[in-house]
């Protein structure tokens, strides 16, 4: 009978000490919210200090293009001289009689008809492995992956011994197979992580309502997967246009690329700081033109499969 009685007070002490310990709840989750918006801020300042850290070689490379070689060559580099385009002018043959359009078109003709072969064939790989997978397709992706393992140099030679036996050389439709070959296993692995994201339940509605397979790829699978495919379409384009192993030694005189043009303008005679930086800003241009123009498309397709 003594026990009850002798739980009571502890009990009610308990429920008046209740009411304190609430009453400095707002305090300590207002202190935890400064703290909170604190980080925060400090964390997009970090952000943006990293982004500037990037930012800031491409910004000073453009404005050493538009400078005069003796202005690009003091030391410390004057940031105010006078702008000029003489390095544009270079570039483009006015002064030098070297015509930069047959590497630039080259370049574009095998970057854009590699990037459309690789999403012909990298679309039905990874339609096979993701919504209709075949058996061991994990040995399929890992084979796809471990042609990523091996050194370009190391398959040059190799190359260069079976091109030159097929009179391959110095053609744009050798650095197409190249190209090709090289970009589509990374272009199997992010189309497949986009159509695994694809719900199999409207592929089956439509083979049931009669649809064939070319209809479900061209009205279904294509159009969910567009961001996908235009982010995986931008960095094989990307990685195409500024390869330069195989384009150096496979190419020559006719099918030589824009970086390879580019590397001409580096000479040990005289002052070509700022020409050099005019050049890499022009061929730099055609990529820095398509990513602005797909970005959207581009982070919508590489954050498609972040969030289940």
């Amino acid at each position: 009978m003594t026990a009850p009685t002798l739980d009571r007070p502890a009990t009610v002490a308990t429920r008046r000490s209740r009411p304190a310990r609430a009453s400095s709840a707002p305090g300590v989750l207002a202190g935890r919210s400064r703290r909170g918006r604190a980080g925060g801020a400090l964390l997009g300042l970090v952000a943006w200090l990293v982004g500037l850290a990037f930012f800031a070689p491409v910004a000073w490379m453009v404005l050493t293009s538009f400078h005069s070689e003796t202005d690009a060559a003091t030391n410390p580099p004057s940031i105010l001289a006078p702008l000029t385009l003489d390095g544009y002018a270079n570039f483009f043959g006015a002064s030098s009689g070297a015509s930069p359009w047959p590497p630039l078109i080259n370049s574009a003709t095998a970057s854009i008809l590699s990037t459309l072969l690789v999403l012909v064939l990298a679309l039905p790989a990874a339609y096979a492995l993701s919504i209709r997978p075949v058996r061991k397709w994990s040995d399929v992706m890992f084979f796809f992956l471990s042609t990523k393992m091996l050194p370009m140099v190391a398959g040059l030679l190799p190359i260069y011994l079976i091109a030159s036996r097929l009179g391959a050389l110095d053609s744009v439709g050798l650095l197409i197979v190249l190209y090709t070959s090289m970009n589509l296993p990374i272009a199997i692995w992010m189309l497949r992580s986009f159509l695994s994201e694809i719900p199999v339940e409207i592929l089956e509605a439509a083979a049931i309502d009669g649809a064939s397979l070319p209809s479900i790829f061209r009205r279904i699978i294509v159009p969910i997967s567009g961001p996908g495919l235009a982010a995986t379409a931008l960095i094989c384009f990307i990685f195409s246009w500024n390869e330069l192993l195989f384009a150096s030694v496979l190419t020559s005189t006719q099918a030589f690329t824009a970086p390879v043009f580019l590397t001409s303008f580096v000479t040990s005679q005289g002052l070509f700081l700022a020409q050099v930086c005019a050049a890499a800003v022009a061929v730099s241009f055609p990529v820095l033109v398509a990513g602005f123009a797909a970005q959207d498309k581009l982070v919508q397709g590489l954050s498609l499969g972040a969030v289940k």
